[in-house]
């Protein structure tokens, strides 16, 4: 891109949809757009997520590692670990569609700071859950990782689900955490085209995904995550969207009676998600003995916007394997009365929350 990509539009995530969508149409474009967002007053300096202390602190501190695990090269895992290497059974990070590993950068850093160890994955090109599962499993095994327990944003969180579901007779999976995640592909009515994914160019599969985006004002926080959410989806390439948006859509549901007796935590929000409120309620019902954590606002990617309220959710998911072979901190490195404390707030918080829509209401 010209000069537009110093820039990025604030507030106004349908209007950057649009721009992108023109940005790769032709090279006469951008520029134009860009005029007309600067004229009109939409474009404000670059996302600061991007360019901000922290990320560039993570960048610096955690190095990607590459792994390959299948007998096919060039299928490459990338992923971040942090954190104590004598934790077996650490926190594995899985990204959304548009997402790659860094997006749980947040994350990275604050837990592994207070002595858990974080993984942060980005898988390859696989066009079938099944051989996302044997990959993934091959991968543990590489890592001697015996069960872990995973996070999932959206696709990642369906795939947390099918990865317990498919080792459920040799468990891997110790626990589940889901971010704004669903149990059926068919909530996206997009089953039909799923096997056509893989012919189409690289701007179609990103105008598809920008769709899901969050298409109204948001506050700075949330316009900073979109921004480097879009900066994320600009980095992969047409065969990893395919792939991506193949496992999304292609028909396929979780089978709860064989993932049931693992701890759940879902975790969606109240605002805009690319979730409806059927899907939400499905995952409800499929885990009725799950702890359910609420945040007021977030949208997609609460994990950017509102990376301290969900680093809290899961220190206090974690917190019941403290002291098992299953903890993912370092056992020197427990504070749980602090934790206490922090719980104790957030649900004082939440309650006030409540009484306030109530009284709104």
């Amino acid at each position: 891109m010209g000069p537009e990509s110093r820039f990025t539009l604030k507030k106004f995530p349908q209007v950057y949809k649009w721009s992108y969508i023109l940005f790769t149409l032709s090279e006469t474009f951008p520029l134009l757009c860009f005029q007309v967002f600067l004229y009109l007053g939409f474009v404000t300096n670059m996302g600061e997520i991007k360019i901000s202390p922290d990320y560039n602190w993570f960048r610096s501190t955690v190095p990607l590692k590459k792994i390959i695990v299948d007998d096919d090269d060039s299928k490459v895992w990338s992923l971040y670990d942090a954190g104590p290497r004598n934790i077996r059974c650490p926190l594995i990070f899985l990204p959304p569609v548009s997402g790659t590993a860094d997006v749980f950068f947040q994350q990275i850093l604050a837990l592994s700071g207070w002595g858990y160890r974080v993984i942060a994955l980005q898988y390859p090109v696989y066009w079938e859950i099944f051989e996302f599962c044997d990959g993934f499993r091959k991968l543990l095994d590489h890592l001697q990782l015996d069960k872990v327990h995973v996070f999932g944003a959206s696709l990642g969180g369906f795939l947390a689900q099918k990865f317990a579901e498919y080792t459920h007779k040799s468990p891997r999976v110790q626990s589940l955490i889901l971010c704004n995640a669903f149990s059926d592909t068919s909530i996206f009515n997009q089953t039909w085209t799923a096997n056509s994914f893989w012919l189409m160019p690289a701007f179609m599969l990103k105008k598809i995904v920008l769709g899901n985006f969050a298409s109204g004002p948001v506050d700075t926080e949330m316009a900073d995550g979109i921004d480097f959410m879009v900066d994320r989806l600009e980095s992969l390439g047409q065969s990893e969207l395919a792939s991506r948006l193949t496992l999304n859509c292609q028909n396929s549901y979780v089978e709860p009676h064989k993932i049931r007796d693992i701890p759940v935590t879902i975790m969606d929000v109240f605002d805009q998600s690319a979730l409806s409120t059927e899907a939400k309620e499905e995952m409800y019902k499929l885990y009725p003995n799950a702890r359910r954590a609420h945040l007021k606002t977030g949208g997609n990617f609460p994990y950017l916007c509102r990376s301290a309220e969900v680093n809290l959710y899961v220190q206090i998911h974690l917190l019941q394997f403290h002291g098992t072979r299953y903890a993912a901190i370092d056992p020197s490195m427990v504070s749980a009365e602090e934790l206490e404390v922090q719980k104790a707030n957030l649900q004082a918080s939440s309650e006030q929350e409540q009484q306030q829509q109530q009284q709104q209401s």
